[in-house]
């Protein structure tokens, strides 16, 4: 007998007898050779089924006793394949001897499963794939079959196809031949089927499709990074901004006032303004132009004029001191002819009780004495600034 997975059978077994006893019956499967078990008994009025593995899926299909020992299997399992013997015991039965026997043969189909399609290979122009198509289980064993399109009636022949393993082998690939296959996977129970999407493509699009996923990738995070990092810069802005406001200020320092100015007012301003001596000393020195040591040798080569002071009183300037009336003054020769002088000798004023004399230089050419002898001698202008009477320098 043939059965279906998930479905009931009934394994039909009767008996005759003449006797009026009640019969003993079990049911004995064989799962294994020469290894049967006991799986349902009806003994004294009651049945009682005696294996784990049918407990709640066998019965009696009548009610016993009955001469019709026929039993049911509800939802039935591809373990349950088999042989099944009945075996009857009738007391005082004369014309079987007392034994009745029975055997049914049992086969249980199994549907295939819902197979499960797949492509090997990279569909490409000039490539090669194969498809796949395969039940987890099925009994007997699926066949496999494959179709262009679920409404065309396109079928592939060996060798493309293996019927047995499910694959379907494509060579060639065109750009024509992208679509959808359809696998069916069947035997004698039932049909299951599923289908994939061909899609036959070049090598340049699909390194075109690769690369832009890519940089959209990589586009959506330089936005996000970009984003961060202005929110981050814009807080680091505002935070800087506020500490700033927050800070006590300081007022600034006035100016240092200049130490000249500080100072108190010196007496060697005159009331006229001009420069008087750098000392408040009241000792009394000339002005003098040069040193005499500067000037002593120097004498023009063929020169015959002999250098005297020039003592014009009248040229004489005074130099002002703090005191011009109770204080001895000195005297500066003014230039003449626009050569410099030098007196013979320079009385100082006495300093400290002691009064020094210094000798005259040795007499020279007027012709000598002029500005480029004074440079070549070591001679420095100096400028001499002058003050108002406020005591500023002007």
């Amino acid at each position: 007998m043939i059965a279906v997975e998930g479905r009931h059978i009934v394994l039909p077994v009767w008996y005759t007898s003449d006797s009026k006893e009640p019969p003993v019956v079990n049911w004995l499967f064989e799962r294994a050779p020469s290894k049967r078990v006991q799986i349902l008994k009806y003994f004294a009025g009651s049945s009682q089924v005696e294996d784990p593995q049918f407990k709640d899926r066998i019965q009696f299909v009548y009610p016993m006793p009955s001469t019709n020992v026929s039993v049911s299997i509800n939802l039935t399992r591809e373990e349950d394949s088999g042989l099944y013997e009945c075996l009857v015991n009738v007391a005082h039965d004369s014309g079987s001897g007392g034994t009745n026997i029975g055997v049914v043969n049992l086969t249980v189909l199994v549907p295939p499963s819902i197979p499960t399609c797949q492509i090997q290979g990279r569909a490409l122009i000039g490539g090669n794939i194969t498809l796949r198509c395969h039940s987890s289980s099925g009994k007997p064993a699926p066949q496999y079959t494959w179709k262009r399109g679920e409404l065309t009636t396109q079928v592939f022949f060996p060798p493309a196809q293996d019927t047995a393993k499910g694959t379907l082998t494509l060579t060639n690939l065109t750009y024509k031949m992208s679509g959808i296959y359809v696998c069916t996977s069947s035997n004698q129970v039932s049909s299951s089927k599923c289908n994939v999407t061909l899609e036959v493509t070049s090598a340049v699009s699909t390194a075109v499709i690769v690369g832009a996923v890519v940089g959209s990738f990589l586009g959506l995070f330089l936005i996000v990074a970009l984003g961060v990092l202005f929110c981050f810069y814009r807080q680091r802005k505002k935070e800087a901004r506020d500490d700033l406001a927050n800070e006590i200020k300081e007022d600034a320092s006035a100016p240092r006032t200049p130490a000249w100015a500080r100072k108190p007012p010196s007496d060697t301003v005159s009331k006229n303004g001009t420069l008087s001596s750098v000392s408040s000393n009241p000792d009394l020195r000339p002005y003098l132009g040069k040193p005499p040591s500067d000037t002593a040798s120097i004498i023009t080569a063929g020169s015959t004029l002999a250098y005297r002071p020039y003592t014009n009183q009248r040229n004489v300037v005074r130099m002002p001191t703090p005191s011009m009336s109770s204080q001895p003054q000195g005297q500066y020769l003014s230039p003449q002819n626009g050569n410099h002088y030098h007196p013979s000798t320079s009385t100082l004023g006495q300093a400290k009780g002691a009064v020094s004399q210094l000798p005259g230089p040795d007499t020279l050419s007027p012709a000598t004495v002029t500005p480029s002898n004074l440079a070549r001698m070591g001679a420095v202008p100096v400028m001499v600034p002058a003050q108002s009477q406020a005591g500023s320098l002007v």
